[in-house]
């Protein structure tokens, strides 16, 4: 389906309100339970976990209390973030308490920034007068891009203009420090942020200098002689963090070559996903087709050579990165929680340029599996690290995996995952329509009520549905007064059989068009009703013959969700249990801390080991295997019971 491109509309969130069991329930958590922990967390309020320091070192700036910085060289981002997820809560609906910590959070952040536009903590108390020195490690225009995020998000819930302001102000300020004029600075950061952000803004205020700013960082990353070196001669050669890592290796932020020449996903996995995310901004804006096919180049790299089943990228710890095609282990698996992320932004704003369910069915993937494998189920503990299987002994005492946490921890050193956790959910009614000409693109199939306009007019679209446990989708459609429009109905890649119902009325299924929507134009008169029932077949997932860690395995996977084995129902050991191929499963309700999900139980094979002995090593016996019941979980679901092994690849017997 061709579009213009700029016809397309994205719904406000304050026109879309989540509600049925599902997403509503996490939102809900987000707002009771995830932000107030958060605040306190920033706030130093909670015993047993790590200071963070995060508010006080604004309040240091602000002048208000007297002390030193304390923290990463980022720690102004997590504030940010949490901001940014507080406005997306207050579109949603009001909350006066809220709203009042969030100003008083905002009138210390605009005391701190400098009358210039400047505002970082740790240049202002630590490290004043060497502002714009150490781009490279030191994630100045990352935090701006989180504050410039966070300003929009607050100002669009709201109508209030302080922290809009601020974001402004320091955009003014980065616009006249940055740029391709004569005592310009001709530089990027090496952490990616800014180039989204920047265009967020551009879309709130209309001002055209943010998006060509955005532009100017995209274009200007890779360039000869490297910016990164001419700054660190400048310096001395001196560095932010032990050994010079960020600044030798170019590849890890992305900088080894120009965006519009890159083919494959390398570096550190956030960063990439960010960078793509900005380059599909600005493409998208410039009607940039280079930019565009390099969007479309790394894309195809990632989902189709780098990225695990439940939606996880970047599976090396060393630069929290990604390695060549095809390596995708299992036990020592990086996939951090804020690349997932990313990943989402990244399919989000490519499907706001052309509507192929791959985007939707990606982003799916990465939601409703590493993103919520994130965070406990009642919001209070993060996973950074989401591997694919653990053995909780080796990842406490093996070095190999220093990286892996057996279970969630309360807080985190560096803590960027928890806020980005919950601005996401937070934020997620954008991500369920965008508008194209006379079309309304239908992405995710979550219960809720939006008011769209086309045309001029409203139309109201009301979805009911159990999803992702079910694949019944009720859509009501109430149009002001008749209307001719199109609806476009994503069929999941993974739904095998599909019917489809207009008003109780059994429609010939129109074949899903190349993008894999069915696109349903007619008249539509207030109340009609659809009903599409999508397939959710039990799944037996087979990797890529070139995946070795998944050679000979299989994943069980229904819908989006992906799921496990874990230690609390099916004993140690997890990698001496066998499925068949042939294997039947069963579908039943979960309770106690599965409860609303579903679980899945089948039949397997397990090695036995008791009559092994001493020996390491012996030759091969025919030992008959014992036949066991297996319960898979959700992957998001795993580690909260406690610690125990997990597995997501199951050896098979074919």
């Amino acid at each position: 389906m061709k579009h213009d491109r700029e016809m397309v509309k994205t719904i406000p969130l304050k026109n879309v309100y989540i509600n049925g069991s599902f997403w509503a329930d996490y939102i809900e958590l987000v707002r009771k339970e995830v932000v107030p922990y958060q605040w306190d967390a920033l706030n130093d309020n909670i015993p047993d976990i790590e200071p963070s320091h995060a508010i006080r070192n604004f309040k240091i700036a602000a002048g208000m209390e007297k002390g030193e910085f304390h923290g990463m060289v980022f720690q102004d981002s997590d504030v940010a973030k949490w901001l940014e997820a507080v406005g997306y809560l207050l579109a949603r609906e009001e909350d006066a308490e809220l709203e009042q910590r969030a100003d008083e959070v905002i009138e210390i952040i605009s005391n701190a920034q400098r009358e210039d536009g400047y505002l970082n903590t740790y240049f202002i108390l630590k490290e004043p007068g060497r502002e714009w020195t150490n781009l490279c490690e030191c994630h100045e225009l990352y935090c701006a891009g989180h504050m410039i995020e966070a300003g929009a998000a607050y100002y669009q819930a709201t109508g209030k203009t302080k922290l809009l302001q601020v974001a402004v102000k320091f955009a003014d300020h980065i616009y006249e420090v940055f740029g391709p004029e004569e005592g310009q600075t001709q530089g990027y950061d090496g952490h990616q942020e800014i180039e989204l952000a920047l265009v967020k803004l551009y879309e709130v205020t209309l001002d055209e200098k943010y998006l060509q700013l955005s532009r100017f960082f995209l274009l200007e990353r890779g360039k000869q002689p490297h910016f990164y070196d001419i700054e660190a001669e400048k310096r001395n050669g001196s560095h932010h963090f032990p050994g010079k890592m960020m600044i030798e290796d170019k590849s890890y932020s992305q900088a080894h070559a120009l965006v519009t020449e890159q083919k494959e996903a390398a570096g550190h996995a956030v960063r990439f996903a960010y960078m793509c995310t900005g380059m599909a901004h600005v493409a998208d804006k410039y009607k940039d087709e280079k930019l565009l096919a390099a969007c479309r180049r790394l894309w195809r790299n990632v989902v189709d050579r780098q990225m695990y089943i439940t939606g996880a990228v970047g599976s090396q710890s060393y630069g929290e990165s990604f390695t060549i095609d095809y390596d995708l282990p299992n036990d020592t698996a990086y996939a951090e929680t804020c690349a997932s992320i990313g990943l989402i932004f990244f399919a989000n704003r490519m499907l706001q340029i052309e509507p192929d369910r791959e985007y939707a069915d990606v982003l799916e993937r990465a939601l409703y599996n590493t993103v919520l494998a994130g965070m406990s189920m009642d919001g209070k503990e993060f996973f950074y690290v989401n591997p694919l299987e653990v053995e909780p002994q080796a990842a406490e005492e093996s070095r190999r995996y220093d990286h892996v946490a057996p279970v969630r921890q309360g807080w985190l050193t560096c803590a960027c995952c928890p806020p980005n956790v919950a601005r996401l959910i937070a934020s997620l009614g954008q991500y369920i329509y965008t508008v194209m000409e006379e079309t309304i693109y239908t992405h995710l199939y979550i219960s809720s009520d939006a008011k769209i306009t086309l045309n001029n007019k409203e139309v109201l679209l009301s979805q009911q549905t159990n999803y992702p446990w079910d694949g019944n989708v009720e859509i009501t459609v109430t149009p002001e007064a008749e209307a001719v429009f199109a609806l476009a109905l994503r069929v999941p890649a993974w739904s095998e059989e599909v019917e489809l119902f207009i008003n109780d009325q059994a429609q010939a299924l129109p074949m899903p068009e190349e993008s894999g929507y069915i696109l349903l134009s007619r008249k539509w008169k207030p109340g009609d009703k659809i009903r599409l029932q999508l397939s959710l077949p039990i799944m037996l997932m087979q990797a890529h013959p070139r995946v070795r860690h998944a050679a000979g395995k299989t994943a069980v996977q229904r819908g989006p969700v992906v799921y496990c084995l874990e230690e609390a129902d099916n004993g140690a050991n997890l990698h001496n249990i066998f499925l068949q191929s042939s294997q039947s499963f069963n579908i039943k309700e979960g309770s106690e801390h599965f409860r609303g999900l579903k679980i899945i139980t089948g039949e397997g094979n397990k090695k036995p080991a008791d009559h092994w002995g001493e020996k390491l090593y012996k030759a091969q016996e025919t030992i008959p295997p014992q036949t066991m019941p297996l319960t898979f979980i959700p992957y998001f679901s795993w580690a909260n019971r406690g610690r125990g092994e997990m597995k997501v690849w199951i050896q098979t017997n074919i």
